[in-house]
Parts: structure tokens; C-alpha cells; sequence
């Protein structure tokens, strides 16, 4: 007989709804703190008299910080309270923000955008230890998913809305604006961040050594794949706009349309694809089937509409362009899920805190090597041509490479009695 248990089971409590809600409106200032030196870039370089090279050395110097702090951060938020980590990080990066729209000089530019990649390394290791502490394996799609369409709102803003309005208002008077405004997300924060843990207490994993940890081919599995859907998101970021401009011959406005649009359907699809993800699972699928089906499957997808788009016609094209873009998306909205359920929640900032500073070098990757690409060949095709092959290779990396989405045993002592007790005779 039919009973009211599993819609129980699947009803977050209203607190971590809220909590969710905060952490996503954090990603979505997140992404447009990290953009928004590219979107002023040219009224920068004019106001200050800089040369590319020093332009290129701004817009690269977040990430030197950004991918090399996860390590730390890591390790930090398995330690120290997540909740008051990720507050004072938010701090230094909105801080960081609006400082940037008063100081004149290349010197203090830079030192501004290496202490804003300093405050939002702590990002995704806290984001991911709020979720495994909280949020139990039927809730994580939608908890993952919601936080993912933040990501992909705050390119589509940047991208819509950022222009229009440092053409209008400037660009200093736009970074100093969002950075206070941004500094407003803390007093709720303060005020609803979760005071108890709400996920129930797993104790078979333990806290791993960085040894322990690099033995393991899931760890490596989702290395990979973070660092190529994180080359396929970057390239896009960075390089989107240039193509359809320069290449395809849109307007800014135009421009500005296709990318606000695309991210935003990549937002929707995000969060319905976490929610399907979660109603898959309650209805007894597997986790790893589950979660390697949207993570690989989005990912993949993306890279054959890329890999088609740039050989097409400008129509066509942007059609294309837009379902890469939401189908990385998908795939976007559960791969945390994934990390989550591997490391466990003791483990899960250090295995974050690896995984997102190898997945991050990609931003280093990414903008380079198309760069390059483009002066050697004049054209935009073999670089989307390989930003299609990095795709791929990250569904593999998720499928295939990827283990059983199963919690790993890392207390020795526990391994060895399951171990031991797998040996044991069966008495019938």
C-alpha cells in the first residue's frame, strides 16, 4: 500500500532552501566579479595607457591565485567552521571589486584582481562541504543545480547587461557600485547559514592524505572532467562575444542578445536537469547511473554542437552555439554531486579544493591556446574544433574513468575489516 514517506524524503527543509538561495545569488556575483575586467577591458586600456601585454597579464593574474588557493581552501573548510570561512572570503572579494573602480594605476590593478581570485578560491570548497553537510544524496541535484544556474547567470548579465551599462555609467562607477552592494550579501548570510548540520552523520570515510587521494581513479575521473567542461565554459566565456562579432559579423547588441539568451536557457535547463536528476534517483536508479548520465551525457552533447556550429551557416550557428552552451548546463548540474558522494563529509573539501585546482587550470588553458589557434590560423575553426575534442573527452572522463558513484572508505581500519569481513564463510 502506497504511504507519504518517499514525498518526505524528497522535501528540503525550508531553512536549506534559503540557504541554497544565498549561495547561488554568491555564484551568480561570483561570475560577474571574475568577467567584468574583460567586459571594460577596452575603456580600461584607453583610460590608463596600458599596453596588451599588460592587459593580458590583468585579465590572467585572477587565476594564478584563483586555482593555486583551492588547494589551501580545502584543507581549510574540512577544519575550520565552512559557514565563517566562506563569509570573510566574500568579504575580500567584494571588497576587491569595489576597490578596483578607485585606484589609477596598473600596479594596484593587479594586486586587486590576485586578491580577488585569493577571496573566490573559497568558493566552490565551501560550496561543496555546505552541500555534503546538509543535504542529503535525493536533494544534491537540485542543491548542485541551483547553485550551477548561478554560474551561468552571471556570464549571461555580464555578457547582456555589463556593457550597456559601463557604457552608460562607466566602468569604475560600475565596480565600485557592485562591489558594496555585493558586501550587502552577507547580513543574511550571518543571519540564515545553516547553525546545525542537516545531512545525517556518515562515519565510514575519514579524512584522506594527498596520497590516499591521488591512488584513486575517481579522483582523477573527476579531475579531468572538471578541467575539460571548465576548458569548454571558459572558452566560451572569453572568446564568444570576439567570435560572433568579429567572425560572424554581429552586432554588439546582437551579440549581447545571443549570449544573455543562451546563458539564460543554460540556467533553466540547469536547474530543471538537478531536479530530474533527484526524481531519477527517488525513483530507484543508482546514483552513478544517474549522476555519469547528466554530467558525461551534457558535456558530450556540447561538444558536438560546438564541433557542428563553427562549420555551419550564421543562423544555424547560433542555434548550435545556444544548445552547446545549455547543454553544458546540464551537465554543469551534477557534477558536484558527484564529488560529494565519492569523498564524503570530511573529505569533501580536500578532494573539491584538488579536483577544482586542476579543473581551473583550464582557465589558464583555454583563453591561450585559442588565442594562439586564432593567430596562426586566422579563424575560429580549429579552435572549436578542439574545445569539441575537450568535450568529449570529458564525457569519457566522467563515464568511463569515473567509478561507481559510491562513498569511498577511507579509514584504513574500516577498509581492513570490510575487508576482512568479505573473506569471512557464510553460515546458511
Amino acid at each position: 500500500m502506497p504511504t507519504s514517506r518517499p514525498a518526505e524524503r524528497t522535501r528540503i527543509p525550508g531553512a536549506l532552501l534559503i540557504v541554497i538561495v544565498l549561495l547561488s545569488i554568491s555564484v551568480f556575483i561570483n561570475y560577474i566579479d571574475r568577467g567584468n575586467l574583460s567586459i571594460a577591458a577596452p575603456m580600461l586600456k584607453d583610460e590608463l595607457h596600458i599596453s596588451a601585454a599588460q592587459l593580458g597579464l590583468l585579465l590572467s593574474a585572477f587565476f594564478w591565485t584563483y586555482a593555486c588557493l583551492h588547494l589551501f581552501y580545502g584543507w581549510l573548510v574540512d577544519r575550520l567552521n565552512v559557514n565563517w570561512v566562506f563569509a570573510v572570503a566574500f568579504f575580500l572579494w567584494s571588497a576587491a571589486t569595489a576597490a578596483t573602480g578607485i585606484v589609477h594605476t596598473f600596479a594596484a590593478l593587479f594586486v586587486l584582481r590576485l586578491l580577488l581570485g585569493m577571496g573566490e578560491a573559497a568558493s566552490y570548497p565551501s560550496y561543496n562541504k555546505i552541500i555534503a553537510l546538509n543535504f542529503e544524496e535525493e536533494h544534491r541535484g537540485v542543491a548542485n543545480s541551483v547553485l550551477a544556474s548561478g554560474l551561468l547567470l552571471g556570464p549571461g548579465f555580464g555578457m547582456l547587461f555589463g556593457g550597456l551599462l559601463m557604457a552608460r555609467f562607466g566602468w569604475r562607477p560600475y565596480f565600485l557600485v557592485l562591489g558594496l552592494v555585493s558586501l550587502l550579501w552577507i547580513l543574511p548570510w550571518l543571519r540564515w547559514m545553516p547553525k546545525k548540520q542537516y545531512a545525517a552523520r556518515v562515519e565510514t570515510t575519514g579524512a584522506p592524505n594527498l596520497f590516499e587521494f591521488l591512488l584513486l581513479r575517481s579522483a582523477w575521473g573527476t579531475c579531468v572532467g572538471l578541467f575539460c567542461g571548465n576548458y569548454v565554459n571558459y572558452f566560451l566565456i572569453t572568446w564568444l562575444p570576439f567570435y560572433l562579432v568579429r567572425e560572424r559579423q554581429f552586432s554588439m547588441d546582437k551579440m549581447a542578445k545571443i549570449g544573455g539568451i543562451a546563458y539564460l536557457l543554460a540556467a533553466l535547463a540547469c536547474a530543471l536537469s538537478g531536479w530530474l536528476a533527484d526524481r531519477w534517483i527517488a525513483a530507484g536508479a543508482t546514483p552513478s547511473a544517474v549522476r555519469k548520465t547528466f554530467a558525461g551525457g551534457g558535456i558530450g552533447l556540447s561538444g558536438i554542437f560546438l564541433g557542428l556550429a563553427v562549420v555551419s551557416g550564421p543562423m544555424v550557428c547560433v542555434a548550435l552555439v545556444t544548445l552547446g552552451v545549455v547543454a553544458f548546463g546540464v551537465s554543469a548540474s551534477n557534477i558536484w554531486a558527484i564529488t560529494q558522494r565519492l569523498a564524503g563529509q570530511r573529505a569533501t573539501g580536500r578532494w573539491v579544493g584538488f579536483q577544482s585546482f586542476f579543473g581551473n587550470m583550464s582557465g589558464m588553458v583555454a583563453p591561450a591556446v585559442t588565442g594562439y589557434v586564432l593567430q596562426r590560423t586566422g579563424q575560429f575553426h580549429w579552435a572549436f574544433l578542439i574545445a569539441a575534442g575537450v568535450a568529449l573527452a570529458g564525457a569519457a572522463s566522467w563515464i568511463l574513468l569515473v567509478g561507481r558513484v559510491e562513498p569511498v572508505v577511507w579509514d584504513r581500519k574500516l577498509r581492513a575489516h570490510a575487508t576482512a569481513a568479505s573473506f569471512q564463510p557464510r553460515v546458511s
